[in-house]
């Protein structure tokens, strides 16, 4: 690694402002060592344009705001590569613990996890102060029992892939962690257990209890994850449904809100519409010349859920009528509620109202042609 050299003062008296020889002008120690950041990262663009412009002479204003980019820009790096990397969403909840003389045990084990299992590149940890406020929003309680139904519910609302719960308790002399590792999409549960003397230092135990649940979810996580569909696979199992029969001409309309601002170009109606048109169907909408046999209604929203690291949770749901035109009568009526996750909040949004379209186009476009 190479070592940054810098004229930085030692000792404990504070650092002099010192003549900056080329403009003349004072330089501050702080705006330097802003400088020599921005320098150890000059390789992102955006940071090389933040660099050139500490090059002038000091402003504290802008020493401030360029200290506040580094922090943002690294972030997002940050962000980027736990997402390219595909690390799972995890969710750890406070252990189950009956101990009069140490009540708060199993929420002190639970930290532990959660800080251990935080530096693992591969699960992406959420807050645990955004978590109890979803979960008591719902009035649901997880601590230690949670179970495999249970998790698909908190897996619907934090969009955490991966519960961690358990239970601690002392017998014969020895203290027992038990942990239990539940898929929310596939309801598939594992073990793990650490033992230690009823004075052993929780931190150790903690973190070797979190080492083994970082391994089984690093190592089993096809069985705890639900395998994705991709899109194309979506289309295929949608044209074997919908076999040779004739495709009708289809309009589709659906409002879609998020935080309360409506969005001009809806992802839930976008998707279906994709879909349609990529399983032989004609879309209308009112630039067509077509007229619509079947018009596909509805109303979606989305909405932030909660923090995951630095990542963000968003939540949506679609609800839709499909009427024939001609008769209007009701061929279907359906709704779906979906997750995403991203690094942008409006992304995620968008995200989870694609989600939800592909959910409700598996569903809905084979009833279109009976």
């Amino acid at each position: 690694m190479m070592t940054m050299k810098t004229n930085e003062p030692t000792g404990s008296a504070p650092p002099q402002p010192t003549i900056d020889p080329e403009t003349g002008v004072e330089k501050c120690p702080a705006d330097r060592e802003t400088k020599r950041q921005l320098k150890q990262f000059q390789r992102l663009p955006t940071l090389a344009v933040a660099a050139e412009t500490m090059n002038r002479p000091f402003n504290p204003f802008r020493s401030h705001c360029a200290a506040a980019l580094i922090i943002v820009l690294l972030a997002l790096t940050t962000c980027a590569r736990a997402a390219a990397n595909d690390a799972l969403p995890v969710a750890v909840f406070d252990f189950d613990a009956h101990d009069d003389n140490e009540p708060d045990l199993g929420s002190k084990i639970a930290i532990l996890i959660s800080a251990n299992l935080s530096a693992n590149p591969n699960l992406i940890l959420v807050e645990r102060a955004e978590l109890d406020k979803v979960l008591g929003e719902q009035e649901l309680g997880v601590s230690g029992t949670v179970s495999p139904d249970t998790a698909a519910k908190v897996g619907q609302l934090t969009g955490a892939k991966v519960l961690v719960t358990g239970r601690v308790f002392k017998a014969d002399g020895q203290m027992f962690i038990v942990a239990k590792i539940i898929g929310t999409e596939t309801s598939r549960v594992y073990g793990e257990l650490v033992t230690g003397g009823t004075d052993a230092p929780l931190a150790n135990l903690s973190a070797s209890l979190a080492q083994k649940i970082a391994t089984d979810v690093t190592e089993k996580g096809d069985t705890l994850v639900a395998k994705v569909e991709s899109h194309e696979d979506l289309v295929a199992k949608i044209k074997l449904a919908l076999g040779d029969r004739h495709r009708p001409v289809v309009s589709v309309n659906i409002t879609e809100q998020h935080f309360g601002q409506p969005v001009i170009d809806p992802a839930a109606q976008t998707e279906l519409s994709l879909l349609l048109q990529q399983c032989g169907f004609t879309v209308a909408d009112d630039q067509s010349t077509n007229r619509p046999a079947i018009a596909i209604t509805g109303e979606a929203f989305s909405e932030f859920g909660l923090h995951l690291g630095n990542l963000q949770s968003c939540r949506a749901r679609i609800e839709v009528k499909v009427r024939e035109v001609a008769t209007g009568n009701l061929i279907a009526v359906d709704r779906q509620t979906s997750v995403a996750v991203d690094i942008a909040e409006h992304i995620a949004a968008k995200n989870a109202l694609q989600n939800g379209a592909d959910q409700l186009a598996g569903r809905l476009l084979p009833k279109l042609v009976q």
